[in-house]
């Protein structure tokens, strides 16, 4: 999407991240698209993210079988992918300030067992942003019912060291 396209859409008022775009499958929801599928980002599946009001954003995924461990539940590394993609896409619809980030910590607690079929919604809330650090905390539900909680702090980085800065 073009500057004036993005701007024309009114996405920058709304805390929308740079780059996303209306979901075509699900209203009122934007997504990146798919992620390519050499990415460890592709095995968490479509992401969608929308702001929720002043500080606050949500983040989509749809839990499949292939994100189940052994025991019948949503594998642990997955819900913590899922919030820590969160963080970032939640953070921005919540207007974290627009900049590149790094995890620096992120507290999880399993408060009930997920499950696939049904999506999982991270409710990101932006605590407090800083010069260097963005601090935030969130609730995940499915089907309405509290499933994990976390905290997490992210720090801007002015030296990306993926394969966009090389």
């Amino acid at each position: 999407m073009s500057e004036e396209q993005y701007q024309a859409e009114g996405l920058e008022d709304v805390g929308v991240p740079r780059g996303a775009t209306p979901d075509p499958d699900n209203e009122g929801w934007y997504s990146w698209g798919d992620f390519p599928r050499s990415s460890f980002a592709a095995a968490t599946g479509r992401l969608l993210f929308k702001p929720d009001g002043p500080g606050r954003g949500i983040c989509r995924m749809f839990p499949t079988e292939d994100h189940m461990n052994m025991g019948g539940s949503i594998h642990g590394g997955a819900i913590m992918s899922f919030i820590d993609m969160s963080m970032f896409a939640g953070g921005l619809c919540a207007g974290m300030e627009r900049a590149h980030y790094v995890t620096l910590d992120l507290t999880t607690h399993f408060l009930a067992r997920g499950q696939a079929g049904l999506p999982l919604d991270s409710h990101v809330e932006l605590v407090k942003q800083t010069r260097g650090h963005a601090f935030l905390q969130g609730v995940v539900k499915q089907n309405g019912e509290n499933c994990y909680s976390f905290s997490g702090t992210l720090k801007k980085v002015t030296r990306p060291n993926g394969p966009s800065a090389r």
